[in-house]
């Protein structure tokens, strides 16, 4: 894989958020041909997490602080981040 990996995104989201559930699910594959792919994966990623650390904060405050966390992986790779964020149930 030529891209940023799953593993990488799941420790930097455990890290920051403590997160009672994590999936980061590489979609990669379904942009073929699309701006930002590339042969290998790891450019489009799919984050679903539920973390009591976003308790209060608005949709848009979620999606920076999650953005702040990966912000080398944004830098460096990922192309594309969609994101399921809330807290636990």
């Amino acid at each position: 894989m030529s891209g940023i990996r799953p593993e990488q995104i799941e420790r930097k989201l455990e890290a920051a958020f403590s997160p009672t559930r994590l999936e980061v699910i590489d979609e990669s594959e379904q942009h073929r041909g699309h701006g930002g792919w590339r042969e290998g994966g790891g450019t489009h990623y799919r984050v679903v997490m539920r973390a009591t650390a976003f308790a209060g904060m608005s949709r848009v405050a979620r999606s920076r602080a999650v953005h702040a966390a990966l912000a080398e992986e944004l830098a460096g790779g990922v192309h594309a981040l969609a994101l399921d964020l809330a807290p636990p149930d």
